[in-house]
């Protein structure tokens, strides 16, 4: 009998989980045959199960899959396709198996070619799971079980323009692109007092882990400058938000502008519809400099035939049926909502998103933008009470995040907008006392909310200092 040790396992709803035993397009369904909406599975991008993803997978299987030491049209097919969608000159491939195995690479790749080492990040930054990236992850670094920054890494504050360090209040009708770009120009000159180089900035397009923020226009092309102006190399991370989820754009950095372009972009989560399938993209210049080091760059599974496959018809699913459209539109409705929701209901404090990338913040007033971090997580049990799946994001983990399948449709929304109006209709009545020790354990047994310790608990934890305690008790 083998067993599985719970430390290892990150479940939603770790007080009452649940056992997924099929799924298909925006739906999961359990062990006992009841469906449940999917509201965050961004990986099962054009749908949990997509036929023909399926059927190409399964036919490329049939005939070869082994390593890419061999010819195969497929890796030439899907380099080709990925760089159609890239501006010039980002046309250079390595394919890899997961984005933190992209983002490991990307990193690679900037030293080499920089000869520097220093990185900055944005705070609440989420790279992956290699040591190397979690090093730039101030949301691991940071988090429990951390150790905080290596003196190589630079933290500059995300581009939040609601609860970030420039917003509306504190900064009104002030340029927040500039800004906030000024903070990297702040960054670079700090790193050269101490005889530091910076290889290069890292960031996320759109931050997800952070909140679901949306950098104000003009950010991305003056921190590019002062990166630049410094001598390293722009890394824009797409690995969840990439591949037309924000509907306008194929990729959430075009956004930002036509001129807007970095050096390396990174992509993975979508990239193969749950297949672990990634891809690091270049310039011939930048590959070059990764080239002439001796050091041959091979990866056994990276690039091949099925994996690239299944790529492949991701993308021919994303264009035949239109699915960035329908991010335009069911993102757009959802918005439309959203907005007249707000007016109605005094917990939720910004709504931010583009795409079927959208971000609900609750506060607990209005003025001092106290985040309402409790009733976020209430939120979430409720929604799973209803079979809708939801999770909660950002520093204080009161931002609800919507990155469902992009089939998503406009019913949905209908569906997923009820629960969430009652809901916080009764919270704001005083119908739910979030505070009962049998409703947070409930609420906070989600892998994405705060752990919380009963005061029974807590009273027979011994021994422990209270620093400690405090980080136990978080």
């Amino acid at each position: 009998m083998s067993w599985v040790n719970a430390a290892s396992c990150k479940l939603f709803f770790r007080a009452d989980p649940i056992k997924i035993v099929r799924a298909q397009g925006q739906y999961m369904y359990d062990e006992e045959g009841k469906f449940y909406l999917d509201c965050i599975n961004n990986v099962a991008h054009v749908g949990h199960c997509h036929p023909d993803v399926v059927h190409h997978g399964m036919e490329q299987m049939a005939i070869l899959n082994t390593n890419n030491r061999f010819l195969h049209d497929n890796i030439g097919k899907l380099a080709k396709r990925i760089t159609s969608t890239l501006p010039d000159p980002l046309s250079v491939c390595y394919f890899v198996n997961s984005g933190s195995e992209a983002n490991d690479l990307a990193l690679r790749i900037a030293r080499v070619h920089t000869k520097q080492n220093d990185i900055i990040v944005l705070d609440h930054a989420y790279h992956g799971h290699t040591c190397a990236v979690i090093d730039i992850s101030p949301y691991k670094f940071d988090g429990p079980g951390g150790e905080g920054a290596k003196d190589w890494v630079h933290v500059v504050a995300n581009p939040d323009s609601y609860r970030g360090k420039f917003t509306d209040l504190n900064s009104p009708g002030e340029d927040l692109g500039e800004k906030y770009a000024n903070e990297l120009k702040l960054a670079i000159d700090k790193a050269k007092e101490k005889k530091r180089s910076v290889a290069a900035f890292y960031a996320e397009s759109l931050q997800s882990c952070a909140g679901q923020i949306i950098p104000p226009e003009g950010y991305f092309k003056k921190a590019y400058k002062h990166v630049r102006d410094a001598g390293g190399i722009c890394i824009a991370d797409e690995v969840q938000v990439g591949f037309g989820r924000v509907g306008t754009h194929m990729w959430a950095f075009q956004l930002q502008g036509e001129d807007v372009v970095p050096d390396i972009v990174t992509m993975g989560k979508p990239m193969g519809n749950g297949h672990p399938v990634a891809c690091v993209v270049t310039t011939p210049e930048i590959a070059a400099s990764f080239a002439s080091t001796g050091m041959e760059y091979f990866n056994t599974y990276g690039g091949n035939p099925v994996s690239c496959a299944i790529a492949l018809s991701v993308l021919d699913v994303i264009e035949r049926e239109r699915l960035q459209e329908r991010a335009i539109e069911t993102g757009g409705y959802m918005m439309q909502r959203l907005q007249a929701l707000k007016t109605k209901h005094t917990l939720i404090g910004d709504i931010r998103g583009i795409g079927m990338f959208i971000g609900i913040e609750l506060v607990k007033d209005h003025k001092t933008r106290e985040p309402a971090t409790t009733e976020a997580q209430h939120v979430i049990y409720r929604l799973k009470q209803e079979r809708i799946l939801y999770s909660a994001d950002g520093p204080d983990r009161n931002v609800l995040k919507f990155k469902p399948p992009m089939c998503f449709s406009q019913e949905n929304v209908d569906q997923l907008l009820e629960v969430i109006d009652k809901v916080l209709s009764d919270m704001e009545n005083g119908e739910v006392d979030t505070s009962s020790e049998k409703t947070q354990h409930l609420m906070y047994g989600s892998a994405n909310g705060p752990k919380i310790i009963s005061s029974s608990a807590k009273r027979a934890i011994t021994g422990l200092d209270e620093p400690v305690l405090k980080k136990l008790c978080r």
